[in-house]
């Protein structure tokens, strides 16, 4: 007997045809709670096995940053973490950036999404310059704190929650508008 689940959802890819493209040069002017969100691996030099990885939010309009580890890789935690975020913020989450990571193009991101009328859109498949807000913070905080060490296991991800914490006022209250993390902090 094969268990198929309660319901059939829909793929990604139905998803991913669902989700308006949005390119760098959209964004234009846009209020502060437009994000731009991205994963960061923390495999090491393989990509094997179970390790954790961090979700990194980036405001478009403020440079503000916030970053959460994920234990493992899953939608549902993706959601969970989002959510945390989210209180941290100091303007309401408007709209979600992404790329096309089947761990954000999916029915329960969606959902989520719909539900907190959140503006959900991704950038063009392969086009790292469509999400360049972010990309640059990935580089400027998540790489330059924790660096490309492998990160795996419940201790080592909840470290990596308090060092998140103890940095996160001090990297977003530094970054001014636009500034890409090219400040020194």
């Amino acid at each position: 007997m094969i268990f198929r689940g309660p319901r059939r959802r829909k793929g990604s890819t139905a998803i991913r045809r669902s989700v308006p493209v949005r390119t760098f040069s959209d964004w234009g002017d846009p209020a502060p709670g437009f994000v731009e969100a991205d994963l960061v691996f923390h495999s090491g030099p393989y990509a094997k096995g179970a390790f954790s990885q961090t979700l990194v939010l980036t405001d478009v309009a403020t440079g503000w940053t916030e970053c959460a580890p994920l234990l493992v890789r899953d939608q549902t935690v993706l959601i969970t973490a989002l959510a945390e975020l989210r209180k941290l913020l100091p303007f309401p989450l408007l709209g979600f950036d992404t790329d096309n990571d089947s761990v954000f193009m999916n029915e329960s991101v969606h959902e989520y999404c719909l539900r907190d009328n959140i503006e959900l859109t991704r950038c063009r498949p392969y086009r790292k310059n469509d999400q360049a807000f972010v990309e640059r913070k990935n580089g400027a905080i998540v790489r330059k704190i924790v660096g490309y060490r492998r990160v795996e296991g419940l201790q080592a991800t909840r470290e990596l929650a308090k060092l998140y914490s103890s940095i996160s006022f001090n990297v977003s209250i530094r970054a001014g508008p636009r500034d890409f993390g090219r400040r020194a902090w």
